[in-house]
């Protein structure tokens, strides 16, 4: 287990410098440093020498891939991207173009993301795996078409519309809860219910259908026709047979998806005004600041290998054929 530990460890390093590499050739084909420091700026009348300075400042003045300027290895080396990826594999994000504390502000931002993104995961969890046992118990029936019908239903729409609907309706009708915002503390609660529930919501469709499909593969397995020859009630086989073998896909399911909360809800944060990492890359992008979209997108690559070697640590633990 240790060596293939190692091994995935190692494998993931020539990936990380892969989404790097992208990262930097997508943002620099759009954005030049000139562009950037002007957006930075601010000023209507930016000379050149400000603009040098800023580069300068910010790092910006050195050649993005190869320094013709320099001798030797440095050639490669003393460039922007040799530079920013190995900080990066430090975990060392430094400061933002506005001169922020990158670490900071993802130490801050990271618990109002896991205060919408960490309930509404249980939450949908629990709906999602009650509501797919509840058809697999009525499979074929007239119930369990018409559920299958509204699941196609809710899948069909686009969350943007559950998020504007809801908005419209519990907070500028009804005045249930506010539009947008956020607190710290327990006042949160306020503001973080209805993007919990609209999370939970837009997510059932396709987690019912999922976790049904998955029950209905075992429902004609052999164990369960010798649970129901000995007399087990079909309740009975359903939490006692088949709900722990279907749990091993679901497990999987949920490891890959835990490391991916941290990152918060792009939509979902910017349109409630929740100050989370979501926010945060969408107003990175938007300043066209590139240390922070560079740090998100490195960060989030992490998390999501974490979540795959999690993954596969799952299946050895609980599945004993992959064991042997």
């Amino acid at each position: 287990m240790i060596g293939y530990l190692i091994r995935r460890i190692l494998y993931a390093v020539p990936i990380l410098v892969g989404v790097n590499l992208i990262t930097f050739v997508l943002f620099f084909m759009v954005n030049t440093p000139d562009d950037m420091a002007r957006a930075q700026l601010g000023a209507k009348q930016t000379t050149p020498a400000m603009i040098q300075a800023w580069k300068h400042e910010h790092g910006y003045d050195k050649p993005l891939f190869y320094n013709s300027s320099a001798k030797g290895i440095e050639q490669v080396t003393d460039t922007l991207f040799v530079r920013e990826s190995f900080r990066l594999f430090l975990f060392d994000f430094g400061r933002s173009d506005a001169n922020r504390d990158i670490a900071e502000d993802i130490k801050s931002r990271m618990g109002p993301s896991l205060s919408i993104a960490l309930p509404t995961f249980l939450i949908a969890l629990v709906t999602n795996i009650t509501l797919a046992l509840l058809l697999v118990l009525f499979r074929g029936s007239v119930f369990d078409l018409s559920m299958m019908i509204v699941a196609v239903m809710i899948m069909s729409v686009s969350g943007l519309f559950y998020i504007i609907a809801g908005q419209v309706l519990f907070s500028k009708i009804w005045h249930w809860v506010p539009i947008s915002g956020y607190a710290e503390g327990w006042e949160s609660i306020k503001f973080v219910l209805l993007p919990i529930a609209i999370g939970v919501f837009a997510g059932l469709g396709a987690g019912v259908r999922w976790y049904r499909s998955i029950f209905l593969e075992q429902v004609h397995q052999d164990y369960v026709r010798t649970a129901r020859a000995k007399g087990l009630s079909e309740i009975a086989v359903l939490f006692r047979h088949i709900l722990p073998n279907g749990m091993l896909p679901i497990l999987t399911g949920v490891v890959v998806v835990i490391p991916s909360l941290f990152m918060g809800s792009l939509i979902m944060e910017s349109f409630f005004g929740i100050p989370g990492l979501g926010s945060y890359t969408i107003d990175a992008i938007n300043a066209q600041d590139f240390a922070i979209v560079k740090a998100m997108v490195f960060l989030g690559s992490v998390l999501y290998i974490l979540g795959l070697i999690l993954t596969d640590i799952s299946y050895a633990l609980f599945d004993p054929r992959v064991t042997l």
